[in-house]
């Protein structure tokens, strides 16, 4: 049976506290270097680009259902297991990873708030040799691809475009959303979206731990995204945008949904409207 279960928003003395759970998997998500420089105790590693497919001029695809699942049986992850996930960026990759298992129908997850930033800052322990994971039998991962799933794609958007309870969060920063800075064909945003620059979520005075729930609703708020409303969020890749997510599900909004392939896909498709 699962142990104790685990807030979303995990914070690093309760990440201590629970170490010793058996039925856990810490995630550690960063440049080769920096998992061997330190990492939390018994965090295995692993690279992000396993958990993302690139379709070129296309990133930050769903990867292939069956190569998750092995990535998974790899990392000793079953259906019962809890897992944890931390970068050092501010947790666009380790909300990545955690998307991606909501997407697999994976619901035991939590996010270490301020990642590898708080916890070393504030002086939990860290390790330096590599944790061996223990390999698990394979399971079957079927993508949830569905309209009430966790995923929007471009043809669904378009379907959804000018709905009175569509909001459209792009998480980029305002010259990528402006259009001054392009990373595809054309430059700008989908019609209707609101920036929320994913940086201005964290504080950047506690170790870039997400910023209180009050500050983040009254974000939201200010730009019309109330939790009545069906919230779409993307970036160029849905990576940053994956953050937006996860700090969307902690808020408690009842329909989210992540666009893998993003802005990469929208801005270089000719059927796509622009602002």
């Amino acid at each position: 049976m699962p142990e104790n279960p685990l807030p979303l928003i995990l914070e690093p003395e309760q990440l201590q506290a629970s170490l010793q759970q058996n039925d856990l998997v810490i995630l550690h998500i960063t440049k080769p270097a920096r998992y061997h420089e330190f990492h939390v105790p018994g965090a295995l590693f692993l690279d992000g680009a396993h958990i993302v497919k690139v379709a070129r001029p296309m990133y930050g695809l769903l990867p292939d259902a069956a190569d998750f699942a092995q990535l998974l049986s790899s990392l000793g992850i079953t259906p019962d297991t809890h897992v944890v996930a931390y970068d050092d960026e501010g947790g666009g990759w380790a909300s990545r990873m955690l998307w991606t298992l909501d997407v697999a129908g994976h619901k035991r997850f939590s996010l270490l708030n301020g990642g590898l930033v708080s916890w070393v800052n504030e002086g939990f322990p860290v390790g330096q040799q590599p944790s061996v994971p223990l390999r698990r039998e394979a399971w079957t991962v079927n993508w949830n691809t569905g309209t009430d799933g966790p995923v929007a794609d471009a043809d669904y958007i378009l379907s959804r475009l000018g709905a009175a309870d569509l909001g459209l969060l792009d998480a980029r920063t305002p010259e990528e959303f402006s259009g001054e800075k392009k990373f595809a064909g054309r430059g700008g945003h989908i019609p209707g979206a609101r920036l929320l620059n994913w940086v201005d979520t964290m504080d950047q005075d506690r170790n870039l731990r997400l910023k209180a729930e009050d500050q983040l609703l009254e974000l939201l708020h200010q730009r019309g995204l109330d939790r009545d409303m069906e919230i779409i969020c993307y970036c160029q890749s849905h990576h940053r945008s994956s953050h937006s997510y996860i700090m969307l599900k902690a808020l408690g909004y009842p329909r989210i949904k992540g666009y893998p392939g993003a802005w990469s896909d929208w801005g270089n498709r000719p059927d796509t409207p622009v602002e």
